[in-house]
């Protein structure tokens, strides 16, 4: 029982399971370290579906790495997700020599290293016994927070000059405050430093919920939250965005609770944010069809004030 959420209690969600985790687990890359991450799953089913989490580069020293986004990673394998979280090569901690050539963003290297948790889904599952057999791999989803919210566009099918990164066993997407339209939209400063924000979102058609705070205020354009935004106006597989009320970049708190990352630190809104984002999860991976729209009556008649979501007509 939590005694800091009462409002965002009305947003039905299932009961809690025991999970298991593994880390480090480790995968073989060619020409560098290892890649590290961590499996997070809960300890009963079979045909358990996949969320790979990509994690931002925010100014914590380990909430950037397999380590971060308990949060999110531990909600959702206590309710029937399995979990995959990489150490990107951005990571601070461990990841690659910020002074390598492409660093320290490495922003290519990162859809490789989410490639390369597809290409091994076999071999994660040996290295963690308890979960082995038991990974549904026709069920991929990704999910990204910040800079991992722009890896994960470009999995889905975002194209950055004219490049193609989409990988066809990903099935869906959540992007979590997740940079806006690149180029002209930021700022000259900004627009010469990340060039790879210049994503074409219109070739995204897989299905993507977008999630947004209310006061997430970006320093890399003078527009407003509302750029966070633009893949749910963009992509024509973005059928839904969600506000989150009173929040800006950290949602409330899923980065990690206490984080500098955190900057607004909201248990009601973290708890809306990531029982709204599992109910979406789970009707589009057809667990339980109605769960969407259970959530969707819940906020409207009884916590409107918490959140809001806007969803295209089909």
């Amino acid at each position: 029982m939590n005694r800091l959420i009462n409002l965002s209690r009305a947003l039905p969600t299932p009961e809690p399971t025991l999970t298991v985790a593994y880390t480090p687990i480790r995968l073989e890359m060619p020409g560098r370290q290892a890649l590290e991450l961590r499996l997070t799953a809960p300890t009963i089913g079979d045909a358990l579906p996949i969320v790979i989490l990509s994690h931002g580069f925010g100014p914590s020293n380990y909430i950037p790495s397999k380590d971060g986004y308990a949060p999110l990673a531990q909600f959702w394998a206590e309710r029937g997700i399995a979990v995959i979280q990489p150490t990107h090569a951005s990571s601070r901690v461990g990841g690659l020599d910020p002074d390598y050539p492409e660093g320290p963003f490495f922003w290519r290297e990162r859809v490789v290293e989410m490639r390369a948790i597809l290409d091994q889904l076999s071999e994660i599952e040996r290295q963690a016994p308890a979960i082995t057999g038991r990974l549904d791999h026709d069920r991929i989803a990704v999910a990204g927070h910040s800079f991992g919210g722009q890896t994960c566009s470009l999995l889905l099918g975002g194209r950055l000059q004219g490049e193609d990164f989409s990988d066809p066993r990903v099935r869906a997407g959540i992007l979590l405050a997740s940079p806006g339209r690149g180029g002209v939209d930021l700022t000259p400063e900004h627009a010469k430093r990340f060039p790879f924000f210049d994503v074409d979102f219109s070739t995204i058609e897989l299905p993507t919920l977008v999630v947004c705070g209310a006061q997430d205020n970006p320093h890399f354009t003078r527009r407003g939250p509302e750029w966070h935004a633009d893949v749910f106006h963009d992509a024509p597989g973005a059928d839904t965005l969600l506000t989150i009320s009173g929040v800006g970049h950290g949602l409330g708190g899923i980065a990690g609770l206490d984080a500098r990352e955190t900057e607004v630190e909201d248990p009601e809104a973290l708890e809306a944010t990531r029982r709204l984002i599992l109910a979406w999860l789970r009707s589009k991976f057809s667990n339980e069809q109605d769960a969407w729209t259970q959530s969707q009556a819940a906020l409207r008649d009884s916590v409107a004030a918490i959140a809001k979501i806007t969803m295209k007509e089909s």
